[in-house]
C-alpha cells in the first residue's frame, strides 16, 4: 500500500473510532474532525479528541500548537471550520459559550477573568445564587435572616472552605495574592456545577510559596468532574492526568497513558525532550 493510501486508511479508521467512541454512554466530551483555519492558516488540523467520564486529561504541546484554538472551539469562544462537538453526545457545536456552561462545560482562563473590586464572599454568592435561580438577592449581606435561602449559604461555605479562601473572604480580590486569585476562578467555575471543567494554565505566574495549596486543591477536585488540563508544567501534568494528548502544528501527534506518553520517542524529539521527561520516564 502507498504512504498516502496508508495515510488516508488511517485517518479514516481514527475518524470511525473516535465517532464510535463520542457515543459511548462513559465519553462526555468529544471534538470529532475538528478544523479551524485564520485565512490561508490551519490553527486546528482535524482534531479527534475524547474526554470519559471522571477522567484527569491534560492537553500538551509546545507554544503555537494549537491548544488555545482548541480549547476556545470546546468552549463556543471560536466556531469551527468544520467538524463537530458534542457534550454528553448532544451537538453542542452552534451552541453559545453561556449555553455550554449551563449543559455543564465550563472552563477557567489563562489569565484571571475575576471582578476586583467583590470578595471572594460576594463573588461567589453571586455565581451560586444565580446558578440557583436567585440571582436577585445575591447583594444582600451574607448570614442575615432572610436574606439567602440556606442551600445558598451552605453551598457558598463550602466552596470557601474547599478552595481555601475562608481567611480571605472578606478582602476585595484585586487586593488577594495571585494563587488566591486562581483558587477563587476555580471556585467559580466549580459553583456553575461542570460536568466538564477546562482548567486552562492553572499555576502559570503562581509563585513557588503558593504552587503547593494550588495543586493540592487542583488534585482534590471532585472525582465526578471529568478535567482537561492544559498545562506546561510537567510535574503537575504528570502527577495529576491518566490519559494525556499531545498536539503539535494544530494535529493529534499522539495519546496515551502518562508513561506512554513520556517513553514515546516522537514526544521527546517534538516537545518535551530528554532532559523535561527524564524523571517520569518508566523504562
Amino acid at each position: 500500500m502507498s504512504t498516502s493510501s496508508s495515510q488516508t486508511a488511517s485517518t479514516a479508521t481514527n475518524a470511525t473510532n473516535a465517532t464510535t467512541a463520542a457515543h459511548q454512554p462513559d465519553t462526555v466530551l468529544s471534538a470529532i474532525g475538528l478544523v479551524k483555519t485564520f485565512g490561508g492558516i490551519k490553527a486546528t488540523q482535524n482534531v479527534h479528541l475524547n474526554i470519559q467520564q471522571g477522567a484527569r486529561h491534560a492537553l500538551i504541546g509546545p507554544n503555537g500548537a494549537g491548544k488555545t484554538t482548541l480549547i476556545n472551539l470546546l468552549t463556543g469562544v471560536l466556531k469551527p471550520t468544520s467538524g463537530r462537538i458534542e457534550l454528553l453526545g448532544e451537538d453542542i457545536s452552534d451552541m453559545s459559550p453561556h449555553l455550554r456552561v449551563r449543559r455543564g462545560l465550563v472552563r477557567t482562563f489563562q489569565i484571571n477573568q475575576l471582578f476586583d473590586s467583590l470578595t471572594p464572599l460576594e463573588t461567589l454568592s453571586l455565581v451560586v445564587s444565580q446558578h440557583m435561580g436567585e440571582g436577585n438577592v445575591w447583594y444582600r449581606p451574607m448570614g442575615r435572616v432572610g436574606s439567602h435561602k440556606a442551600d445558598v449559604l451552605s453551598r457558598v461555605q463550602e466552596l470557601l472552605n474547599q478552595f481555601r479562601l475562608m481567611e480571605v473572604m472578606d478582602v476585595k480580590t484585586s487586593l488577594m495574592s495571585y494563587g488566591k486569585r486562581r483558587l477563587l476562578e476555580m471556585a467559580i467555575a466549580l459553583a456553575c456545577n461542570p460536568k466538564v471543567l477546562l482548567l486552562d494554565e492553572p499555576v502559570a505566574g503562581v509563585p513557588t510559596g503558593e504552587r503547593d495549596e494550588l495543586l493540592a486543591t487542583v488534585a482534590a477536585l471532585p472525582a465526578d468532574v471529568s478535567i482537561l488540563l492544559i498545562e506546561h508544567d510537567m510535574d503537575l501534568v504528570f502527577n495529576f492526568a491518566n490519559r494525556m494528548t499531545v498536539l503539535v502544528n494544530g494535529a493529534v501527534l499522539t495519546e496515551g497513558t502518562p508513561e506512554e506518553i513520556a517513553n514515546d520517542p516522537q514526544v521527546k524529539a517534538v516537545y518535551l525532550g530528554h532532559t523535561l521527561i527524564e524523571g517520569h520516564t518508566h523504562a
